[in-house]
């Protein structure tokens, strides 16, 4: 097979991952409510199926005109910077090496890139088309402006030019990135997740307190690990929000409140 239809790959792995992934919750949440109310981290939102079904067109049309065409364009660009396609295939200590280093990468560029777009210039005219869900969902993870989705576009390649890798190992990045941001999106955090092993992974409730706060948030700009809020100090907010939850539980038992804290209900906003 020609190396650009390998290429190509990409955007049928973000086509699939996006349309599948998030609709066995969504599903969940129309349907049975119920069955994932304990977890939802803003119990008290319900979108109807309208806003699901809004959030994944206003997705499909930045897809199609913005994402699709900058991902068939820019394989010249993937080839020069060393990206391989032929034997030997990597080993898992290379691949998982690489993915380490394209993670973090990411994150550092990411962070700041968002941090920015909270500036008023960039949220009035940009950042708040993401933010219009005060409660994400997994659907809504790239719903966004397109100068931001081209933006935040950047980072991802960044970490593949620094140190190029095998189209596989190309491949696994831009499903894995994907995947984490519609877990970060899904609204709901789950106990037994796997994601809670990885170190310094911020998780859905980490962002899901960016959104809640919306455009006056100065907090939890990170968009996968927790260490450029915590070393730049732009997480005092979630900190103490928090700190509050848990005095609160200390102070009325977990009884009373359980369905409050683990439901992560918002009383007091804190930038």
């Amino acid at each position: 097979m020609p190396d650009y239809l390998l290429y190509c790959h990409n955007i049928l792995f973000l086509l699939v991952i996006f349309s599948l992934v998030p609709l066995p919750l969504t599903l969940i949440e129309l349907c049975l409510p119920a069955a994932v109310s304990p977890y939802k981290l803003q119990p008290k939102v319900r979108l109807p199926a309208a806003s699901f079904f809004r959030c994944y067109k206003d997705v499909m049309r930045v897809f199609i005109f913005i994402v699709g065409p900058l991902q068939l364009s820019s394989y010249p660009t993937v080839k020069l910077v060393g990206i391989r396609t032929g034997l030997p295939l990597p080993s898992l200590w290379e691949v998982a090496a690489q993915l380490a280093v394209y993670f973090l990468v990411e994150d550092y560029g990411n962070y700041w890139i968002h941090r920015l777009m909270h500036g008023k210039w960039g949220y009035e005219k940009i950042h708040h088309v993401h933010h219009e869900f005060t409660a994400p969902i997994g659907f809504a993870a790239p719903y966004a402006h397109w100068a931001e989705v081209l933006l935040l576009g950047i980072p991802s390649f960044v970490g593949p030019a620094i140190a190029p890798c095998h189209m596989i190992t190309f491949w696994f990045w831009i499903a894995l990135r994907q995947l984490e941001a519609i877990e970060t999106h899904s609204g709901y955090d789950f106990p037994l997740s796997p994601t809670k092993f990885i170190p310094f992974y911020g998780g859905a409730e980490y962002h899901d307190y960016h959104h809640y706060v919306g455009g006056q948030s100065q907090s939890n700009f990170a968009s996968v690990f927790t260490y450029c809020d915590y070393i730049y100090g732009t997480d005092k907010g979630y900190r103490y929000h928090k700190a509050y939850l848990t005095k609160l539980k200390e102070q009325q038992g977990n009884g009373h409140l359980n369905g409050e804290v683990n439901g992560f209900n918002y009383n007091q906003k804190s930038e």
